[in-house]
Formats: C-alpha cells, structure tokens, sequence
C-alpha cells in the first residue's frame, strides 16, 4: 500500500491488535468476514481511492457545481467515478445482503471510507446522503415505499438528500415553516424552502428523493409537531419509472469555500401547489426519525475530519522527507554546512509527532465508536447490548465535534509545514483545509454538540455511560503502570481522569443549582477537555499493546535493555519501527497534551460568569 492517504499499517494495528475486530465475526451477521476478507477490501478501497477519487479532487474543487436553467450539474469527473463507485459496491456495503448490500461491519467501513473520504469528500457525500436517506426508507417504510424506493436508491439509481434547514431558523429545526396538507388519498402537498441542502440537486442520478421534514397543517408547533416526507424529484410513473416533475424547483446552489463539487441547494417545494410527498413513518415522529439519519450523519462528518486529518499528516510526512532546506541547527556555525530535509529539524519533528498522535487517537476514537455500533447489532445480553449503545450515545458528538475541530488544526499544521507552497494550490493541503471547515458546522455545530454532551448526554442512563468510560479509562491506565516503560504515562493520564471526573460530578451539581449556566457557558471546553481524554486513553492503550509486543521482539533478538540495540533493531525491521511509532505517540501525547488537562478543568471549576454577566455594549 502507498500510504499516500492514510497509514495503513495503523489502520490494521487497530483493526486486529487494539480493538480486536476479528471477535466480529464469531457472530452470525458478521460470520462471512474474515482477516482475508477484510484486507481484500482494504486494498480494494485503495484502488478505488487512489485510482478513481483522488484524480478527481483538484478537478472537481476547479470545475464546482453550475447552476444553469434552473439545473445544477456536477463537475463532469464525477460521471464516470460515480459509475465507478457504485458498480463497486461501495454505496451500501453495510446494509444486509438481502437487499442489495455486503454485511460489512461498521468498524471495517470505517477503514475503507477512511481512504476514500481523504481522497475526495465533496464526492463521498453523493453516495453518503443517499444510504442515509435509504437507510430511513429501510427502516421507517411502508412496503409499498421500500417496492418504489428502496433498491433503486441502494443501487445507486437515485439519489437521497436530508431536507431539514431552513431560512430563518437555521439550528433551531422546530422553528421550520414547511407545510404538509393532507390530500384524500393518504398524500400530502408539501410547501416550503429548505436550504443548505448538501446534493440537493444534480445530475448524478435520474431521481433524487428527498425525506422533507414538514408540520401538518394544524400540527401543534416545536419540533413535536414535525412529521417527515419522501419527496421525490420526478414523480413516479406506474411502472416505477420517473415521470413529470413534482413541483421541486432549485432557487440556487451556494458558492462555498470548500466541498465545491458537492452541490448546496436551496429547494423550493411546491411554488405551483403541486408538490406531492408520502408520509414517512407516524405522524408528529418526524424528528425521531430524522435523528436516526442525523446521528449517522455526524459519525460520518468525524470521519469526514478523520479522513482530511490523516491525508494532510500523510502529505506532510512525505513533503518533510523530500524538502531540502537550511542546515541543522546543530550545524548553524559551520558555513560548510550542507541543507537536510526539513524532518531533521527539531520543530517539524514535534509537529509531526504531534500531527501523528493526534491522527492516530483520532482513528481509534471513530472506529471504536463504529465498533460500538457494531456490537449493539451483535450483543446477545441486554446489558452489554446497553453498554456499547452507552459508548456510542456517548461518543457521537465527540467523534463529529472534537474530529472536526482537531482536523482543522491538523490540516493548518500541514500548510505550515508545507510553507508557502502549503498555502498555493500546487499542493493539497490548501484544499483539505477548505474542505475540512464545513465538518464544524453542519450536522449540529460544534456547539450544538457540546451542547448535546453536556446537556444529555453525561446525564443518559443515570451516569452510567459516562461512568463506563471512565472505567475503561481506569483498566488502561492499570495496563500501563504495570509496564516499566509507561508507568510513568499511565500516572499522567490517572491524574487527568481525576481531574475530569471531578468537573463532570461538579457539573452534576451544578445543573441542579441557580449555577446551571456555567455547564452551558463551558460545554464546548468541556467537550475539547473530555476529548483530549478519550484520545489520551485510546493512545495510551496503543502504546502498551506495542510495548508489549516490543518486549517479546527484543527478548527474541538479544535487544532487552539496550537503547542503541533496538533503535538499530528498528532502522532494518519495519514493524519495531512501527511499535517504536504507537509507544512514541503514546509517550508524547500523555506528555504534552494529558497534563493540560488539569488546568483546563481547574480553569472551568472556579466556575467564572464574566461572559454572560458582561453588557453586550462592553464586547
């Protein structure tokens, strides 16, 4: 493997030595999965990544989207990668075999779109939105609807949206002012705008089918009144195919910093009084469905940050070996002195390990939550059934939010060690930043899912989740003080569990206090803080299965307890050079990051009100 996305040795590290994905397939629905299996598709979604989405990047953030005559068109790369794309399968390889899928597991996806979401996001989204929307079909339709709808969506055929924001109301779904009158025979015409819409409209496909979220006239207001509609493009003709257009007109397509090859419409529903939907589900359940979508959704947009984070760090890792410049510091006296590559120079070195660190937590972090996922289908006991869907109500907003928001960091660390050639598009850094940014806001801000966390999320199942984690916290730090080479690592990220824990039970109290405010000023900080945290456990842990795996390497080559033996070990045998890597993240980051922890906690408990008690005219 090239390596030219993502650290692939990394991604089966994780896969098979840290979260033990292979335990999957001692399950019935996951029983056709094997390593070989796994690595064949592995390897298949680097062909598809690299061969097929990576040319189209450049070109298709260059070309964008056009809107002409009313229609929109894709830039024209995208035509024959999409064909591509789903003649391999990729559009649904999750859902069940029956109807058209492959049974993969989650955490095996999570690999594969990993590649593919670094290689070209603004595409991924197409073949992302409509899963999700046929996901909603699957699960919420009638069988007439799945007949109509649902193979031609998994095929690839048509295409899917997610239709909730509006003008006007924005975050707040519950202020939306689509409508739905209820027609004599069972339909609803649908009257509104929604805007923001990602793939709103296109020419990928011959139908796009929209699930509309809409209040039936008379329909009390808030978001308890909201029901959900499928609402296709083209109207059906009686043998399935489409048919006139059903009073869906596009009003624009944004013009964006990034994803730029993903169109983002506004969608005006129903300007002739003509358009028809069918109710999705029950009545007044709208957002309840919805949310099934909206949470996938926000796993994906982590691992849309995931997939920028790495690229950017595998970019830059490249470009710092091959980039001459400026002798050694070492050698700044010497005159004589001949330039290196920038990777011998101390700040690009702790850059990069900080880059690496990062992106590696990052990973574990969205897989284990993909794991998670795929452990709730497969649980056989109630209770650890109730125990991964904890870790995975848990950790959603921290895979969307705290990714997001470390791949903004990645992706600038990469411009910077690319200098001014980062900064030009010769090079792609520039774009993977522009095309990280969106991760931050859509799908529920940052914010909002600090807003979640705090606000749902630490209180759900009584505590119990949050509890869960901390103990799992609590076994990795046991692993690590009984290992001579991390004691040291597992007392840092002992001490900032304490201190984590701490602020969440001070939460506790103050959410039932007049203090209740001060959880809702500092959510976002104590997102990032709980963040730092999951990732620092999760390196942590990488770090003691290296070590552990390092320890029987050296006793069988006679390295135990020579330092020069094992680096010499390591320049000749890449997997010491890689174990050498986990144990080095996992040192580093307990290091530098871990012990800020404590300070950011102690900041947030003198529980300070300056930016809600200042006057708006003293900002």
């Amino acid at each position: 493997m090239s390596d030219i996305l993502v650290n692939s040795r990394d991604q089966k590290f994780l896969l098979y030595e840290q979260l033990d994905v292979e335990k999957l397939f001692g399950y019935e629905k996951f029983k056709d999965y094997s390593k070989d299996v796994v690595d064949m598709m592995l390897g298949e979604a680097e062909k598809m990544a690299e061969e097929v989405l990576i040319p189209t990047y450049a070109e298709g953030d260059r070309e964008g989207c056009r809107f002409e005559g009313g229609k929109v068109s894709v830039p024209a790369c995208y035509q024959d990668a999409y064909r591509k794309f789903c003649e391999g399968g990729w559009l649904c390889p999750t859902k069940d075999p029956e109807i058209g899928g492959q049974g993969m597991p989650a955490a095996v996806f999570s690999a594969c779109v990993e590649m593919m979401d670094g290689a070209n996001f603004a595409f991924m989204m197409y073949p992302g939105l409509t899963a999700g929307a046929a996901g909603l079909v699957e699960k919420y339709g009638t069988d007439e609807q799945k007949e109509k709808y649902l193979s031609k969506m998994l095929s690839g055929e048509w295409t899917g949206t997610m239709c909730l924001t509006e003008p006007g109301a924005g975050s707040d779904v519950g202020a939306l002012r689509t409508t739905a009158k209820r027609l004599p025979d069972g339909t609803f015409l649908i009257s509104g705008t929604k805007c923001f819409i990602s793939c709103g409209d296109h020419d990928l496909a011959a139908n796009i089918i929209h699930p509309v979220l809409a209040r039936i006239e008379g329909d009390p207001p808030g978001t308890g009144g909201i029901s959900i509609f499928l609402v296709p493009k083209y109207r059906l003709n009686e043998d399935g195919s489409p048919g006139e257009l059903n009073d869906v007109h596009t009003g624009n397509i944004e013009h964006k910093m990034g994803i730029k090859g993903s169109a983002t419409c506004t969608l005006n529903f129903g300007d002739d009084g003509k358009c028809v939907g069918e109710l999705l589900g029950k009545e007044r359940q709208g957002m309840r469905i919805m949310f099934q979508m909206m949470n996938e959704a926000r796993l994906e947009v982590g691992m849309q940050g995931l997939g920028h984070a790495s690229a950017a760090y595998q970019r830059s890792l490249r470009y710092s070996k091959e980039r001459i410049q400026s002798a050694p510091i070492w050698e700044m006296k010497n005159p004589a002195a001949k330039p290196v590559p920038i990777i011998e120079h101390p700040d690009i070195r702790r850059t990069l390990l900080w880059m690496k660190s990062y992106v590696e937590g990052l990973r574990a972090l969205n897989y284990f939550a993909a794991l998670a996922l795929d452990m709730t289908h497969v649980a056989e006991k109630q209770r650890e059934k109730d125990l991964w869907n904890g870790f995975l109500e848990l950790l959603t907003p921290i895979c969307k939010a705290f990714t997001s928001d470390k791949a903004m960091e990645i992706c600038s660390y990469a411009i910077d060690i690319h200098g001014g050639y980062g900064y030009c598009s010769e090079y792609p850094v520039e774009q993977y930043m522009r095309d990280c940014k969106i991760a931050t806001i859509y799908e529920g801000t940052n914010a909002i899912q600090a807003l979640d966390l705090v606000g749902r999320k630490l209180g759900a199942n009584r505590g119990a989740n949050v509890t869960a984690l901390f103990e799992k916290i609590g076994e990795t730090i046991a692993r690590a003080k009984g290992l001579p080479a991390l004691q040291k690592e597992g007392g840092f990220l002992e001490e900032a569990l304490g201190a984590v824990v701490e602020l969440t039970r001070q939460f506790g109290r103050w959410g039932k206090s007049a203090s209740f405010m001060i959880p809702v000023l500092n959510a976002r900080p104590y997102l990032m803080i709980l963040g730092d945290l999951v990732v620092g456990w999760l390196v942590l842990q990488a770090g003691a299965i290296a070590e552990e795996k390092l320890e029987g390497i050296y006793r069988e080559k006679g390295a135990e307890g020579s330092r020069a033996k094992q680096r010499a070990l390591a320049r000749k045998d890449e997997e010491v050079a890689f174990y050498q890597g986990k144990v080095a993240s996992a040192v580093y980051f307990t290091a530098a990051v871990l012990p800020t922890i404590q300070g950011r906690c102690r900041g947030i408990g003198l529980g300070d009100r300056t930016p809600i008690e200042m006057l708006e005219a003293s900002f």
